[in-house]
């Protein structure tokens, strides 16, 4: 288990140093001036140059990556070059934003999935089957924002039971906050229980046609026993990568459902540093978001060898 986890943190620190280069390396060769874009077309030669000497702007690439990285392992981002305020205070205000409404809508996801999972395997070709299916196509192929503006329209202005938008912040408390989150992790959650359900139903039925589990079948043992005793750990893996995927893509990838309910969180800090040419906001939101991407996929791989013991071997 030791040289497993070895291997999965070597793997993992590689990774980090590949992207921290590849994300430097695409955001500088970005055409354009951040300085003379934040002080317009009109300035002067002087005042850009006194600014880019300000803002660091002027150094070398190399020691600018280095500076960069270094100050990241320290937890200081940076300053953004617009707001003139730390970068690190920007992400971890809109990160309170970001965080709880992507483990709200992963968490709707999981307990929506799970049941209608298991219910479609284990009625297999059968009626039940069959709506599960139907109704989880129906949720990958409706468009979140589309779901999103019919969540507004009914429960927030029409019935008025929530806000139609914004987020009032913490100080109101925790019910309070979530409450402000419950729509956009609703329409969120829709298309990604619809896929977590078919991938755990497909990977149940898979495990459900192998020796051990008709052999345990030939013992007496009910279909349904059988599932969750034998089958269900067994059909974990490719749910379990699934759930990482979507955790990561619910973390960075909400931009859209963040604008319909006009939500300050990550998704639309990076759309508006992307617009501003905040070279400093983008590459550390980038690289905090890869991050994320790449302890979740170590945590997965962890769980993996929790549910598969042959994995720690190597096997």
């Amino acid at each position: 288990m030791l040289f497993y986890l070895f291997k999965r943190i070597t793997s993992l620190i590689a990774t980090l140093v590949v992207a921290s280069l590849v994300v430097f390396t695409v955001i500088e060769v970005v055409p354009g001036d951040p300085a003379s874009y934040m002080l317009g077309m009109n300035a002067s030669e002087d005042t850009v140059q006194a600014l880019k000497t300000e803002l660091g702007l002027n150094q070398g690439r190399i020691p600018r990556y280095f500076g960069w990285v270094s100050g990241m392992l320290r937890g200081d981002f940076g300053t953004s070059y617009t707001y003139r305020t730390p970068v690190a205070d920007m992400v971890s205000e809109r990160l309170m934003v970001s965080l709880p409404l992507a483990l709200s809508a992963l968490t709707l996801a999981i307990v929506l999935a799970f049941p209608a999972g298991l219910l479609a395997a284990s009625r297999r070709g059968g009626a039940v089957d069959s709506i599960v299916m139907a109704i989880t196509q129906l949720g990958v192929a409706i468009p979140n924002f589309w779901f999103a503006m019919w969540l507004v329209l009914l429960f927030a202005i029409k019935w008025q039971w929530f806000s139609a938008g914004g987020f009032p912040g913490w100080d109101i408390g925790f019910w309070g906050g979530m409450k402000a989150l419950t729509l956009p992790a609703i329409a969120l959650a829709l298309p990604q229980a619809s896929i977590l359900a078919r991938v755990l139903r497909s990977s149940l039925l898979d495990v459900l046609n192998e020796d051990y589990v008709r052999t345990a079948r030939a013992k007496g043992l009910t279909r349904r026993q059988a599932l969750w005793r034998h089958a269900l750990r067994n059909a974990m893996i490719p749910v379990l990568t699934i759930i990482g995927l979507q955790f990561s893509f619910l973390l960075a990838g909400a931009i859209i459902i963040e604008n319909v309910f006009f939500l300050p969180g990550l998704g639309r800090l990076i759309f508006q540093s992307i617009a501003q040419r905040d070279l400093i906001v983008v590459e550390s939101v980038i690289m905090l978001l890869v991050f994320a991407v790449v302890l979740v996929t170590f945590l997965v791989d962890i769980a993996y060898a929790w549910v598969d013991p042959r994995m720690r071997r190597g096997h």
